[in-house]
């Protein structure tokens, strides 16, 4: 591996874990990045880690700190959906590691903001005191819809339900949006959130690139080496 290549830290969103990465990351090693797809506290396989306390700001303390541990430098950070939300938080923990940002069809909240701010949700039909989202039928018949079955199917086995106090409490960013970043948005046409005006505002506050993809809210699964190819660009 070349020591110029960078590493792509790849943050995923809600009700999803590292694994919805996969042809995504399998692309970039294959053109001899690092790629790294973790998957947050409380998520997928980290599922029976969930307890209180587990919030944006916690998940993102952790991602710093594999930086850190790691000693990497020049780290593209690549979020979708909520982890846009992680990746911001993580990027002010670790701003001298961070050589760029990418926000693929991700939420950016400023400081104090909460995704119920940005987004407008039908109700969550599954929640607990600990987690929350869509149920199942809710997951197959609108979140994955627009996948082929068979990705569909294959996501849907891999659906777990996200720890409550990412999706319901303010996001805290002491610094973040008064940094100069290096910064890329990749906006879904066909996807109604997070919406095109929340994503604008983040290309407009970070003097971002603008790139558009016509898939939905999973170009990682529905487009992957499109969504490769603008990560790298």
């Amino acid at each position: 591996m070349s020591e110029t290549m960078p590493t792509y830290l790849l943050i995923h969103g809600a009700y999803q874990g590292g694994w919805i990465w996969r042809d995504v990351a399998a692309s970039l090693c294959a053109a001899g990045h690092r790629a790294l797809a973790p998957t947050l506290d409380g998520c997928a396989e980290r599922r029976h880690a969930l307890r209180p306390g587990i919030t944006t700001e916690t998940q993102a303390e952790e991602l710093a700190a594999l930086l850190f541990y790691a000693d990497l430098r020049n780290v593209v950070l690549v979020g979708t959906s909520s982890g846009g939300m992680v990746l911001c938080r993580a990027a002010e923990l670790a701003r001298e590691r961070v050589g760029r940002l990418v926000f693929a069809d991700a939420l950016a909240l400023f400081d104090g903001e909460t995704i119920g701010d940005i987004v407008t949700r039908r109700p969550t039909p599954v929640s607990t005191e600990l987690s929350t989202g869509p149920s199942r039928e809710d997951a197959a018949g609108r979140l994955f819809a627009g996948l082929d079955p068979a990705t569909r199917d294959w996501a849907l086995a891999r659906y777990t339900l996200h720890p409550v106090a990412c999706m319901q409490a303010p996001v805290r960013l002491e610094r973040f949006w008064n940094e100069i970043w290096t910064a890329s948005v990749i906006w879904c046409r066909q996807s109604a959130n997070p919406p095109e005006a929340h994503q604008r505002r983040t290309a407009d506050r970070l003097a971002a690139r603008w790139f558009e993809l016509d898939t939905g809210h999973y170009p990682m699964l529905s487009t992957s080496a499109e969504l490769t190819r603008l990560i790298t660009a």
